[in-house]
């Protein structure tokens, strides 16, 4: 039998020698059952991101941790924040905005507030990562179609290798993760598991 040919989304990427953990929006409003924007699977993912997150501070690799934050009533939020009234679980002083008890920045460790899905909008993210000479980004986080799937994409258009940790990730929907998930890895980015995110943080 004839093999099929090669489609013509089969490239791949090879990771640099700089790379960094990029862990997008892992707090409490995706995690805390009483939460609108509540995911079944987060903690699952939140659990091989503690792991990923250990082996980069034993490796002394960057850490970027992201989170979401509106003044309130979403002035700063512009038309996302029209779009989804529920990102309000994100106006200042909610405490669905906070990172798990896993998850907590250390001294020397980057967080970005943003408003908006890609962790690189309208933030200092780039520029941060060029000058630490950063190559590649391993990325984990909530939601996989949302803001993981965005900073992914940005990572690649401002030049950084994306790596889409899928165990790492989460959605509201199976069928929703695995279609982002394909669709980044035919088109973006490279999709591993978090063992394979792990030794390449080591």
């Amino acid at each position: 039998m004839q093999e099929p040919s090669p489609g013509p989304f089969d490239g791949h990427l090879q990771p640099g020698e700089r790379p960094a953990l990029l862990l997008v929006d892992m707090v409490q409003a995706y995690l805390d059952p009483r939460s609108p924007l509540y995911c079944q699977t987060a903690k699952a993912a939140l659990d091989k991101a503690a792991g990923m997150l250990e082996a980069a501070r034993e490796a002394s690799k960057p850490v970027i941790l992201t989170k979401v934050r509106y003044t309130n009533g979403g002035a700063n939020g512009g038309i996302f924040y029209k779009k989804i009234p529920v990102l309000n679980v994100f106006d200042e002083g909610s405490p669905l905005g906070a990172f798990p008890r896993t998850l907590q920045p250390r001294d020397g460790e980057t967080v970005v507030t943003k408003q908006y899905p890609s962790a690189f909008f309208d933030t200092s993210l780039a520029t941060m990562l060029v000058e630490r000479e950063i190559d590649t980004l391993l990325i984990a986080g909530f939601s996989t179609s949302g803001c993981v799937r965005a900073s992914a994409l940005d990572a690649m258009q401002h030049g950084f290798a994306p790596f889409v940790v899928r165990d790492a990730c989460a959605d509201r929907q199976a069928n929703v993760h695995e279609a982002n998930l394909f669709d980044l890895q035919a088109k973006y980015a490279e999709v591993i598991d978090a063992g394979v995110a792990r030794r390449m943080l080591a």
